[in-house]
């Protein structure tokens, strides 16, 4: 029966089970005495919550402590085989899928290089099919298991009724990709094993949150810096990050034309495309036939050589603009949302790395207000390339948790009509 702010003890029972898991997941083990306080339920609560979690499968003993004169308590942990997630990163270079247990613990991966025919839509399905089939299949998982696919994309993903995740991409030519329905057209899972699909900046950002450099923080904005930028912004308000299209900001009028189509985007002056197209056009010589991280890395090499030779000046001033660009557009996010924290990952943020750092951070505070900026850390993100498939790994299992650990499956119920959810709470058990 809902009680007054309409929650049902349906509602109740879920969100004790997902106070219980997530604070296990995040600090466990735990005894059931320590979870009382962190969760704020009573003792009785907390056991008949881990004696459901544990009938589940979900909740498992994991040794045990000494007590202040008592028996020894128990210690609880998520059972990290009670459930698989897969998680794929639609990149600029290649499309990566990996198979993760309920730790996130990788238990396979492959990688499909993306070539001359870039972000062709068949090509990606076909990629991120086939990966899924391969990681599955080199596990020997069962897809009973799986609890979800989260898929990073770049472009704002719009999500529809009637045609579940469908992707603008201008950046990469995509217009109103359905690119959940073609996934469940070719897919080889099961119809109930569903589709996470969001932008890759916000699953880099997600991941940073739950387990990198943002962990602690209220306020932060995770920068996915790879052949363009990105941003997601976490605040209390929008616990689990919203992508915001930092990229396409216009810090020049009349400027540089970006590859979304406008004149003067950060993009254009920031991205490792970008970057590189300027260093190409000073007289730079990227390797013939390289891709972009090929490319970077050469010219990172020409920038900062060894000790016995002298720096390229057209690769070291580029780099030097591009510093610059890329501190003035953090200047505007710093300005705009005021966080505590501000990480920068992707592929090209992490090789341009710590010695790129310093210069960054200080063009941030020259442009940035001075209250804010005083207040705000710039680092690198923490948890490397593999950020952005890790945090699409997380959007099912925070899915499952949210569910209170019940798969998708069993949550048709919540899509009833208030009235009978009543009903069948005053049925008798």
């Amino acid at each position: 029966m809902a009680g007054r702010n309409g929650r049902t003890v349906r509602d109740l029972r879920r969100g004790n089970r997902t106070a219980v898991l997530q604070r296990l997941y995040f600090d466990g083990p735990l005894s059931r005495f320590e979870l009382g306080p962190v969760t704020g339920l009573s003792s009785g609560s907390v056991s008949n919550v881990v004696a459901d979690l544990v009938a589940d499968g979900l909740v498992e003993e994991a040794g045990s402590v000494d007590s202040d004169g008592g028996r020894p308590r128990t210690l609880l942990r998520v059972s990290p085989h009670s459930g698989q997630m897969i998680g794929v990163d639609v990149g600029e270079t290649r499309v990566r899928v990996e198979l993760f247990d309920l730790a996130l613990t990788e238990l396979a991966r492959t990688e499909r290089p993306l070539t001359q025919q870039g972000y062709d839509v068949d090509v990606i399905v076909g990629h991120i099919r086939d990966g899924i089939a391969e990681v599955l299949e080199a596990e020997a998982a069962s897809p009973e298991r799986l609890l979800g696919v989260g898929v990073g994309v770049p472009g704002i993903v719009e999500h529809t009724a009637d045609r579940g995740a469908v992707v603008h991409g201008q950046t990469i030519g995509w217009d109103a990709v359905p690119l959940e329905e073609l996934l469940r057209s070719t897919s080889r899972l099961p119809d109930d094993v569903r589709y996470f699909i969001d932008n890759g900046a916000k699953t880099l950002g997600q991941a940073e949150m739950w387990f990198g450099g943002g962990r602690g923080a209220r306020n932060a904005v995770v920068v996915l810096f790879g052949s363009g930028v990105g941003a997601c912004l976490v605040t209390p308000e929008v616990e689990h990050g919203r992508a915001v299209e930092w990229g396409h900001l216009t810090v020049r009028v009349r400027g540089r034309r970006c590859r979304c189509g406008a004149p003067g985007c950060l993009e254009a002056y920031a991205g490792a495309e970008s970057l590189l197209a300027r260093w190409r056009e000073e007289g730079g010589r990227p390797p013939e036939g390289a891709d972009e991280e090929t490319a970077l890395t050469a010219m990172l090499a020409a920038a900062y050589p060894a000790e016995d030779r002298e720096p390229d000046p057209v690769a070291l001033a580029v780099l030097e603009e591009t510093a610059e660009y890329l501190g003035a557009g953090l200047s505007d996010l710093i300005n705009l949302f005021q966080p505590e924290r501000i990480l920068i990952g992707g592929w090209a943020g992490l090789q341009l790395g710590t010695r790129f750092l310093p210069a960054v951070r200080r063009h941030a505070r020259t442009y940035a207000l001075r209250y804010p900026a005083d207040k705000v850390g710039i680092d690198l993100g923490r948890l490397g390339p593999d950020a952005v498939t890790v945090g699409a790994a997380i959007l099912p299992l925070a899915d499952f948790f949210a569910r209170g650990g019940r798969r998708a499956e069993q949550a048709t119920e919540d899509r009833h009509p208030a009235w009978r959810a009543a009903l069948q709470e005053r049925a008798p058990r």
